[in-house]
């Protein structure tokens, strides 16, 4: 089960792609902030870098597509497979 920290910075992706807003690890911070969740500090950055290579509109319009992983996580509620993807991003920065 997704950790609420997780949800709230999915939500908050979806919140700042839908107003035209670039989605940063600062902005998505500031969200939760406001909404005042609390979630694990690395949560934001893992989730900017997610969407900074993955198109958020294929997220949404392909989801539920077999085989791809980034449909399978908006198509299952997005927080854990986005979180995973997310972890399979930073460490191909390393």
């Amino acid at each position: 089960m997704p950790s609420v920290g997780e949800l709230a910075c999915t939500y908050a992706c979806l919140a700042l792609h839908d107003d035209g807003i670039p989605i940063t690890a600062e902005k998505i911070t500031t969200m939760l902030k406001v909404a005042n969740v609390t979630a694990e500090s690395y949560w934001p950055m893992l989730f900017a870098k997610l969407v900074q290579k993955r198109d958020i509109d294929d997220f949404v319009l392909n989801a539920g597509l077999a085989g791809n992983t980034a449909s399978a996580a908006v198509s299952t509620g997005g927080v854990v497979s986005a979180a995973a993807t997310a972890e399979e991003l930073a460490a191909e920065d390393k």
